[in-house]
């Protein structure tokens, strides 16, 4: 009997062993002879539930008792399979589908008051007029302001029915006006290629956050507008991006590999193999190209990398892939819940497993992974990651790659954990800062062009002597000497979230990545190789 068998196996005799007990307890108490010794497991289990429908002595809901079960047997068979109840199923399918139903604007509670960002390009919102630090007073006649509500309370109330109609009261501060607005909820997208845009006149990036179902559709037409720029290297950054939906990563891996080219492939239990192989239709199979990644970066990510990787197609950079290489199937429970059934293993073109260790049955030391890398010094230096020789594997180009878990990088970059803990720490101070000097400021911001916002240095002086000022007398929540320690780093990260706040998360990239480490890597590496000229390149 193999594992998965055997811990099924457990689950379910254990599961029968307790409606045995109780079966023979009630019986116990009325007629013995009516026994039935030979029903089934199944027939166990349904008496089971309903004695605890009809006759437990206190008041139980039997669907979460089904629910708690489902969850128990599949922790105890892999990292990934997963049951997804009737409630949550729709937030799920949105994840992968790419859409959500709203009207299309970005709100942060502010001052107890849900205040509008930014309205999406586009969006119901945009088309109703509404502007960012407007006030959202009431939702159809539903006052929602000075209640202490979550972000969550008033997405609710906002989501609906595609079609529907939804009324907002709005505060208007720039003319102290209050106004209501009719607006039509829309199927709208969810990005997930946030940024794109040329570092210098040959070198481009493209960010891909998650592979939802417009993935090919966005990187596509990213691709296209940075050709049209003069692109000859490209960054692919696949850092935090822990997959998706894996047609969407055969799809962009083609972009970059000659006819014929495997991609990747799966085996199931029966040691069935389905592979995946380019197609003639590449946009970018010249190019040099560098892809980005990182621990957390997993699944349908870890594909196109070690797709890239093992066709010597790309340079890897950054650290250790997280080692995420199980294929899971939807399949319906009947009631409206589904479950995400683990089927086969993925495998990088030159066979190696991605997939990294687990044990049954222990999640949590799996996805402490994490902390796993940090304590053993992997996230700090290269020759910390283990390799294991017994899984060594040659490119077709002469690399060595090596298997067990993950996509080990060509090119090592080191965490900065000041740097990362600093964002994390500082990130809600910041985003309130931000929304309080916009507020402020609105007027004269309105008035910036993006490009002239980007090259303009002083904001970010602006902006760090006012959040400085501000936070000088809360040593306590903020610390005041590590802000001044940093200082041009935290010049960098205030004016991109306020180009975030204003402009969209492509400004908010691209004023980021000016000082990324890994960026700066490839940059550096470029130069030695004489791939781009020095004065290309300016990350002042």
């Amino acid at each position: 009997m193999n594992k998965n068998k055997q811990a099924l196996y457990i689950i379910v005799v254990g599961i029968a062993i307790v409606a045995g007990m109780a079966i023979g307890h009630l019986f116990s108490f009325n007629d013995a002879k009516k026994i039935n010794y030979s029903l089934s497991k199944k027939d166990k289990l349904d008496n089971l539930f309903r004695y605890l429908r009809e006759e437990y002595v206190d008041t139980i809901s039997t669907d979460s008792i089904v629910d708690k079960v489902i969850k128990d047997v599949l922790k105890n068979l892999d990292p990934h399979s997963s049951y997804i109840p009737k409630q949550d199923v729709e937030k799920a399918e949105e994840e992968l589908d790419g859409e959500f139903t709203g009207i299309g604007v970005l709100f942060q509670n502010f001052r107890d008051t849900f205040t509008i960002i930014r309205p999406l390009e586009n969006s119901p919102a945009q088309k109703a007029g509404l502007k960012a630090m407007d006030r959202i007073l009431k939702v159809n006649d539903d006052t929602i302001f000075g209640k202490h509500l979550i972000i969550s309370n008033i997405t609710s109330k906002i989501k609906g029915k595609v079609g529907s109609k939804l009324k907002l009261t709005i505060y208007r501060k720039t003319n102290d006006s209050i106004f209501d607005v009719e607006l039509t909820r829309e199927k709208l997208p969810i990005t997930s290629v946030p940024a794109h845009f040329m570092i210098n006149d040959s070198i481009g990036l493209i960010k891909i956050e998650t592979f939802s179902a417009d993935t090919y559709d966005e990187f596509d037409s990213a691709l296209k507008d940075l050709k049209q720029k003069g692109l000859k290297q490209l960054i692919l950054d696949l850092r935090d991006n822990t997959g998706g939906l894996v047609k969407q990563a055969d799809l962009i891996a083609d972009e970059f590999l000659k006819n014929g080219k495997l991609i990747f492939f799966t085996k199931d239990k029966k040691g069935k193999i389905v592979k995946a192989v380019a197609t003639s239709r590449g946009r970018f199979e010249e190019g040099q190209v560098y892809v980005l990644i990182n621990e957390r970066t997993a699944s349908a990510s870890e594909i196109v990398s070690g797709a890239l990787q093992d066709n010597d197609r790309a340079s890897i950079v950054g650290r250790r892939s997280f080692g995420k290489g199980l294929v899971q199937r939807e399949m319906q429970l009947g009631d409206g819940s589904i479950v995400r059934l683990t089927t086969a293993r993925y495998y990088t073109p030159t066979g190696r497993s991605i997939q990294k260790p687990y044990q049954k049955g222990h999640i949590k030391e799996y996805e402490q992974q994490y902390e796993n890398r940090m304590y053993n010094g992997e996230l700090y230096n290269k020759d910390s990651i283990p390799i294991n020789d017994s899984l060594k594997f040659t490119t077709p180009g002469g690399r060595t790659v090596y298997g067990g878990g993950g996509i080990t990088p060509d090119i090592f970059v080191p965490i900065q954990t000041g740097r990362y803990a600093e964002m994390m720490y500082m990130g809600r101070y910041i985003s309130d800062f931000i929304t309080e000097y916009i507020d402020k400021n609105i007027k004269k911001l309105d008035t910036i062009p993006e490009n002239n916002f980007v090259a303009d240095d002083k904001i970010g002086d602006e902006l760090y002597k006012a959040f400085a000022k501000k936070h000088a007398t809360r040593k306590k929540h903020v610390h005041s000497a590590k802000v001044k320690k940093k200082k041009l780093f935290f010049k960098r990260l205030l004016k991109a979230y306020l180009a975030r706040d204003l402009y969209g998360n492509n400004t908010f990239y691209k004023i980021l990545f000016e000082d990324d480490p890994m960026v700066k890597k490839i940059i550096d590496t470029m130069l030695e190789e004489n791939k781009v000229e020095q004065q290309t390149y300016d990350q002042s």
